[in-house]
């Protein structure tokens, strides 16, 4: 496969496009930024937004929040050095890991905030990721739709229209460039909800999807996506923090570790150094996995082009971390199986149906990895029911 000759991403990569020269465009977006942008300028734009804002409801602003790096780092910043009185809103996907637990209860603690946490069905959840990974090769749709959909039912439902998110797009694909992020175009929004977040799959079309007798369009509520004229109601803006300061993980991690006592937690299929990445899902190994299968690259190639990008690291040592970390069987892979109800045949033959040329990966030759820490404390509980499974396979022409 071709690859960038800088970041060393392949041609299979999300957006990914190569310039004359052999360099991708996301790489040139990160030349942009460090070039072309006046970040001393756009802070100040920041400060003219908070202003806009601050003190003028019950809470300056909304913060959706996981507790990973990124949404942790970010209400660290707004609470600590811009002294604004937060909601934090969280969407539980069902698959917080305990550290995680502990650390959200600890930052709360420390920072002094309000916070409201859903958590949907769990029966439902097992359908949805079940309908879109038969689909799309991604089971996340509940977790991705609900994660930035609720905290914009929230905003309307408590009067609090500025809703501040943490990196934006532009940092790892190109579906949103730093040019925009200059012209402040890339906004979280209902186009962007529906250029990549959803899978292309609104609340509507998962109704019709699931013909199930037993998912109503109100089940589906937490999915849905506000009305804009909603929205505009209540003056609504919602936007980047890493549009305004320039987002660099490591710095951040460190801060957050220093200041907060953020504890790392290590996940299926990337190197030690990067324990502080996607701490937040039990699942999130096999997502990687799944990527690894379809695109032949996975999550320590993501990691490493970062750093590459950042002069953290030379190509020899990122191209020694893949070789090393990438395309390893989860030992979490059983857990993931029982529930959404597949066997491990038919997970591999459903992924490799979304390949993505020319990636030709085989997962029956790949190497297992090692079990986390935590994966024995993990719920096993509630597997999905095989007879559902194998009649949805069978209508997607898999059984």
């Amino acid at each position: 496969m071709k690859s960038c000759n800088k970041c060393l991403l392949p041609e299979t990569h999300e957006t990914i496009e190569f310039d004359s020269s052999g360099t991708c465009n996301i790489c040139n977006q990160h030349k942009f930024k460090y070039e072309k942008i006046n970040w001393e300028d756009k802070k100040n734009k920041f400060d003219q937004i908070l202003d806009n804002y601050r003190n003028k409801n019950n809470y300056d602003c909304i913060v959706p929040f996981s507790g990973g790096k990124d949404s942790v780092y970010t209400l660290y910043k707004l609470v600590r050095e811009h002294n604004l009185k937060c909601l934090v809103v969280s969407f539980d996907h069902t698959f917080f890991r305990p550290k995680l637990i502990e650390n959200r209860k600890k930052i709360f603690k420390k920072l002094g905030v309000d916070c409201l946490t859903f958590t949907p069905n769990w029966k439902l959840v097992q359908k949805l990721m079940l309908e879109t990974f038969v689909r799309k090769g991604d089971f996340c749709w509940h977790c991705h739709s609900g994660i930035f959909a609720y905290p914009m039912q929230v905003a309307i439902k408590e009067k609090v229209p500025l809703v501040i998110w943490g990196e934006p797009q532009a940092e790892y694909t190109a579906y949103y460039s730093y040019e925009d992020t200059l012209n402040e175009n890339e906004e979280v929004n209902e186009e962007r909800f529906n250029k990549f977040v959803n899978l292309g799959i609104t609340a509507d079309d998962m109704l019709h999807m699931l013909n199930d007798k037993n998912v109503k369009m109100r089940d589906l509520a937490p999915f849905v996506y506000p009305n804009i004229e909603d929205l505009k109601k209540i003056n609504y803006r919602s936007i980047c923090l890493g549009s305004y300061f320039p987002w660099n993980v490591r710095k951040q991690v460190e801060i957050i570790k220093n200041e907060l006592d953020w504890e790392e937690d290590l996940n299926s299929g990337i190197p030690p150094e990067y324990s502080y990445e996607k701490v937040e899902c039990q699942m999130q190994g096999i997502r990687d996995y799944i990527k690894y299968i379809k695109r032949g690259s996975g999550r320590t190639a993501h990691l490493s082009a970062i750093d590459i990008r950042n002069n953290f690291i030379g190509q020899n040592q990122a191209k020694q971390n893949i070789e090393n970390y990438d395309g390893k069987k989860p030992k979490s892979l059983e857990i993931f199986l029982d529930n959404i109800g597949i066997t491990e045949e038919e997970f591999n033959t459903i992924v490799k149906s979304h390949s993505v040329y020319p990636a030709n990966v085989d997962p029956t030759k790949l190497e297992e990895g090692i079990e986390l820490p935590d994966q024995k404390k993990w719920d096993k509980s509630s597997a999905m029911d095989r007879e559902y499974s194998k009649k949805k396979l069978k209508d997607h022409g898999f059984g």
